[in-house]
């Protein structure tokens, strides 16, 4: 369990990192771009991340998770286990589940856009996109805080 407990937080912060890094600065880099450009380049990064490294990542992390969950659950005694219960669900929670529910419905909608149409679509799209992103990025973190708290609880 452990070996899953360690990949799991090694998945949540590869993941957190990234986006942390679109609440922190390439959003705002992109903002700065003509909204064409913007949301020109915003699609080809949406393009660009559906790869296998980052499929393994977003899909393995959150089957971790479960598996986590799950175990904690089993436990006779939980409190041993809250805070490794806590951490796994905040990753299903935060990165994956407001991620799959809001950021990339957005994505999807912005990839049928016409880049003539950016001016209308894509300052709403950057406001809401970066609200969801903000919101995963910091139950990622606490996630993470709490799955790496409940490894050293357990291995004390």
């Amino acid at each position: 369990m452990i070996t899953i407990i360690v990949i799991a937080i090694v998945g949540a912060g590869i993941i957190t990192g990234l986006l942390f890094a679109f609440s922190n600065f390439i959003m705002r880099a992109l903002a700065d771009l003509p909204n064409d450009k913007g949301m020109l380049t915003m699609q080809r990064v949406n393009k660009a991340i559906i790869n296998p490294v980052f499929l393994l990542l977003f899909f393995g992390t959150p089957i971790l998770c479960s598996i986590i969950v799950m175990n904690s659950l089993l436990q006779f005694d939980i409190s041993n286990h809250m805070q490794l219960l806590l951490g796994a669900l905040a990753y299903l929670i935060g990165p994956f589940g407001i991620t799959v529910m809001f950021n990339v419905p957005l994505n999807n909608q912005l990839a049928k856009t016409d880049p003539s149409d950016a001016d209308k679509i894509w300052p709403d799209y950057q406001i809401k996109w970066q609200r969801w992103n903000h919101l995963r990025t910091y139950i990622g973190v606490a996630s993470i805080f709490l799955l790496a708290t409940g490894l050293s609880t357990m291995l004390n």
